[in-house]
C-alpha cells in the first residue's frame, strides 16, 4: 500500500486482506485445484489475488476502483498467461462472457455487496459449484437462517434452494486494514441445483417485499396477484391464509411462486 501510495476509500467498504496467514484457510475450504477457474470480486491490494493465480488455471479479478489498477497488475503480472484484471463493477459486468467461465468464486466480499454479489454468480454462473466467501457476520446470518427467524430473507431462500451452505468459521478482525468495525465470517455455499427461475425469484422477492404484512397482501402491492389466489395457495399447503412469508420454508416459497405464475 504504501509503495503505490493507496488509501482505503470507506465510500466503497474497502477494509483490504493485509494478512497473508489465513489464506492458507481460505484455500483449504474451497478445496482448490489445479484446475480451477477462479473469479474473485474485490481484488484490493492483490494479496488473495496473487495467492490464488499461483495454484489455479484461471483467475478473473474483479475491482472497481482504479486506483488499485497499479497494485494489482503488479500482483498478477508473473500470472500474466492464467489471470485476467476486470476494472469493472462485480454487479454490473457481464459474467457470462467470461472466459475461461469459472467454476469456483473466492473472494472478500465488499460489505455493501456481498448478498447481492452472491445471488447475481449463483443465478449468472451455472458452471460455479463453489463459493467461498468472507462476508459480515450478519451476511453470514442472512445466507444460513432458517424460516421464522428476523434474518431469514430473499437470500437465506434464494441461495439455500441451490445451494447447501455453512459458516466455515469466525475471521479476524486483524487480518483486514484498516480493521473493521463488525465481525467477518468465512460463508461456502457448494452448489446442488439450478439457480431458482427470474420469474419465480421475482415473486419470492415481492413475497418479503412488506415483511409487516401478510405473504398474500405483500404479493399484491408487489406483483399484482390476487390475494384470495395466494391464500387458496396457502391453504392448500396447511399453511394459515394470514401467513407472512418469514413462516415458509424455500421449497415451500419456490412452490408457491411456481403456481402463481
Amino acid at each position: 500500500m504504501a509503495q503505490f501510495d493507496l488509501h482505503p476509500r470507506r465510500a466503497l467498504g474497502q477494509n483490504f486482506l493485509v494478512d497473508s496467514n489465513i489464506l492458507g484457510v481460505i484455500a483449504r475450504a474451497a478445496e482448490l485445484a489445479s484446475g480451477d477457474v477462479v473469479l474473485e470480486i474485490g481484488g484490493g491490494v492483490g494479496v488473495l489475488s496473487e495467492y490464488l493465480a499461483a495454484r489455479v488455471a484461471h483467475v478473473h479479478v474483479v475491482e472497481i476502483d482504479r486506483t488499485l489498477e497499479p497494485a494489482l497488475r503488479d500482483a498478477l503480472e508473473p500470472f500474466a498467461a492464467r489471470s485476467t484484471l476486470h476494472l469493472a463493477d462485480a454487479l454490473e459486468l457481464d459474467l457470462a462472457a467470461l472466459d475461461p467461465p469459472p467454476s469456483k468464486v473466492v473472494a472478500n466480499l465488499p460489505y455493501g455487496i456481498a448478498a447481492s454479489a452472491i445471488l447475481r454468480t449463483i443465478a449468472e454462473l451455472p458452471r460455479v459449484s463453489r463459493w467461498l466467501a468472507m462476508v459480515q457476520r450478519e451476511v453470514g446470518e442472512r445466507f444460513t437462517a432458517k424460516p421464522g427467524s428476523r434474518v431469514y430473507g430473499v437470500p437465506s431462500v434464494l441461495a439455500q434452494l441451490a445451494c447447501e451452505i455453512r459458516l466455515v468459521r469466525q475471521i479476524p478482525r486483524s487480518v483486514f486494514y484498516p480493521v473493521p468495525r463488525v465481525d467477518s465470517v468465512l460463508l461456502r455455499l457448494d452448489r446442488r441445483g439450478a439457480a431458482v427461475e427470474p420469474q419465480q425469484a421475482r415473486l419470492i422477492r415481492a413475497a418479503f417485499a412488506h415483511r409487516r404484512k401478510t405473504l398474500a397482501a405483500s404479493l399484491a402491492l408487489a406483483a399484482g396477484i390476487d390475494p384470495q389466489r395466494a391464500r387458496e395457495l396457502l391453504a392448500e399447503i396447511g399453511k394459515p391464509v394470514n401467513a407472512r412469508a418469514e413462516a415458509l420454508s424455500p421449497p415451500e416459497l419456490l412452490a408457491l411462486s411456481k403456481a402463481l405464475l
